[in-house]
């Protein structure tokens, strides 16, 4: 039987520089989409998944995320005394299990490979889960959920993977895909970035990952990639001597939240279908469409 994924990372030290001035003194993982900030919507995610322990990589100025996740006492007591019992409820789900969180520092943005490793003594020896907040899916069912049902059977590496367009692989890791199965692709290997002339295919990887913690043994090399960054394809890729590789054609939507559009989109998307909000959201598009 395979160990289960009880640990999950979030990488949230990056510098949101595509949202300046909005992300100078607030992290971009904080941005809302309608009324909740993309990293909640990656937790709740990784709560549905079955995750026991939350670990958070963070940088300079994410003090917020952290307090988001704890208690706010002032403003509870606020909201009791006015009655706001909806508001109290939706607090208190925000609360993850005493001693199921943990933060640590990744002093240097030097990428995502860098920051997956800045927390390697807390995965240990077992198989744990990466989810990119800038990543948002829209699902019936949690896309890290559907890959632990998957992870169940194939093991080694899974990703979360879509076709893009070829024009566009130079901004994503792309499969060599051996074999499809269903939902499944088993690849040989991965490349980051490739030139769109060379690019194996077109099945990309997004911000969400099952990993063998054979990874960590790569990225303690440190070694630099594309945009001199510690790529974490880079090092999966160095890994598949010894370990399989499957990327899961998740069900659901994936909105690109680091980039303007895609959180206007996401915004549109979720707000459309609110009970309180999809009427006159739809009211709002006819006049300005």
């Amino acid at each position: 039987m395979r160990r289960p994924v009880r640990k999950a990372i979030f990488p949230v030290g990056g510098l949101g520089t595509r949202f300046l001035p909005a992300t100078k003194a607030m992290p971009k993982e904080m941005l809302p989409v309608v009324d909740k900030p993309l990293i909640q919507y990656a937790v709740e995610e990784a709560k549905a998944a079955g995750i026991e322990e939350f670990i958070f990589v963070t940088g300079r100025g994410k003090a917020a995320i952290e307090n988001h996740f704890d208690r706010e006492y002032e403003l509870e007591a606020v909201l009791q005394s006015r009655g706001k019992h909806k508001e109290l409820e939706d607090l208190s789900s925000l609360l993850l299990e005493a001693g199921s969180v943990t933060y640590t520092r990744q002093q240097e943005p030097l990428g995502l490979g860098h920051a997956v490793w800045c927390a390697r003594n807390l995965i240990g020896d077992e198989p744990f889960a990466v989810l990119l907040a800038d990543d948002l899916v829209k699902s019936d069912q949690p896309c890290l959920k559907q890959m632990v049902e998957h992870y169940e059977d194939v093991g080694g590496h899974l990703v979360a993977v879509m076709d893009v367009p070829r024009e566009h692989t130079n901004r994503y890791g792309i499969l060599d895909v051996v074999e499809e199965k269903g939902p499944l692709a088993r690849a040989r290997t991965l490349i980051e970035k490739p030139d769109p002339a060379e690019a194996p295919s077109t099945l990309s990887i997004i911000g969400r990952y099952i990993l063998d913690p054979s990874v960590f043994k790569e990225l303690d090399k440190k070694q630099r990639g594309a945009g001199g960054e510690i790529q974490l394809t880079d090092a999966l890729a160095k890994t598949l001597d010894d370990v399989t590789f499957h990327g899961l054609r998740f069900e659901g939507t994936r909105f690109d939240c680091g980039s303007k559009a895609g959180f206007l989109e996401a915004t549109i998307a979720f707000a459309l279908e609110r009970e309180d909000l999809g009427v006159r959201m739809r009211d709002i598009l006819n006049k300005y469409v």
